[in-house]
């Protein structure tokens, strides 16, 4: 089955559009997870609905600068994510948005300033196409349930010193269901899936930093100063290098850049907490 809006598509209905547009995803029960970074997707991708259908489908919006992510809550496969994405600023250079995640009325994630650089939507994706599915997600809305989960993206470790630095490379699929989706005329590896690995080996570097007394494991809290500054196509290739940059009290900064021929594709600082056992437990 064509996996174009099946794939990689995470916003089910819009149900109020415009430049504080809202809507609905609801994440496939069968899942084995849903992560953060999907969430984030689903943000994102509300607000380039809005952005495309501003530029009647000619522009859209492409993954760029996080300033800030705030991770709240884990969500799990069956859930509905609510979805609001506030347009701060849009023309035909970029867009900037601020957005947030809720399940049951209570936040999940945050994204804030986030800025998505314009290209033209032909050179991606079929502008008739992309025109068609939001006039559906904004009446009746999408069947939900398309998605069938992440393939199995592994990271080759090439040096770990526990709780200090890691080096990890990342193979990127020559093929993969996602690209039918992320896009159809340009297969790209989506940014999120990137911020999907920069935790995960973030989180490798964190799990040797001793937490304080009585405190519980270390967990990803926020990421800062997120930036995409390359496609990244199928097939490459990416090396990733994190380290532990700052360590106070609850608080722990792990830095992560991805290069890709010796050129950096992007970077991200990891904001990490642990809390007291007593506060956990209150």
């Amino acid at each position: 089955m064509d996996g174009h809006f099946r794939a990689f598509s995470f916003v089910d209905r819009i149900t109020r559009p415009g430049l504080k547009v809202r809507g609905l995803y609801q994440i496939p029960a069968g899942l084995a997870e849903f992560p953060s970074s999907l969430v984030a997707e689903a943000c994102g991708q509300l607000a380039a609905w809005t952005a495309m259908a501003t530029h009647d489908f000619k522009l859209r919006p492409v993954a760029g600068i996080a300033p800030a992510i705030e991770l709240i809550a884990p969500v799990r496969p069956g859930q509905t994510l609510e979805l609001e994405s506030d347009l701060e600023s849009l023309d035909a250079e970029a867009v900037c948005y601020n957005s947030l995640a809720k399940v049951d009325g209570l936040p999940v994630l945050s994204l804030e300033h986030c800025v998505g650089p314009m290209v033209p939507v032909a050179d991606f994706d079929d502008p008739r196409l992309l025109k068609q599915r939001f006039e559906l997600l904004c009446g009746a809305g999408a069947v939900p349930g398309a998605f069938n989960g992440i393939p199995p993206l592994a990271m080759e470790f090439t040096a770990v010193e526990p709780g200090k630095s890691a080096r990890a490379t990342l193979h990127v699929p020559a093929q993969a269901d996602f690209f039918a989706d992320h896009f159809p005329r340009r297969p790209v590896f989506p940014g999120t899936l990137f911020m999907h690995k920069v935790l995960e080996l973030a989180a490798r570097v964190a799990a040797g930093v001793p937490v304080p007394a009585n405190h519980a494991p270390w967990v990803a809290r926020r990421v800062n100063d997120s930036k995409l500054r390359a496609f990244m196509p199928p097939g490459g290739s990416l090396a990733f290098e994190a380290r532990l940059a700052k360590q106070q009290g609850e608080l722990i900064t792990i830095h992560v850049e991805a290069k890709s021929e010796n050129r950096v594709t992007g970077h991200s600082r990891i904001i990490f907490s642990s809390r007291s056992n007593t506060h956990e437990s209150a």
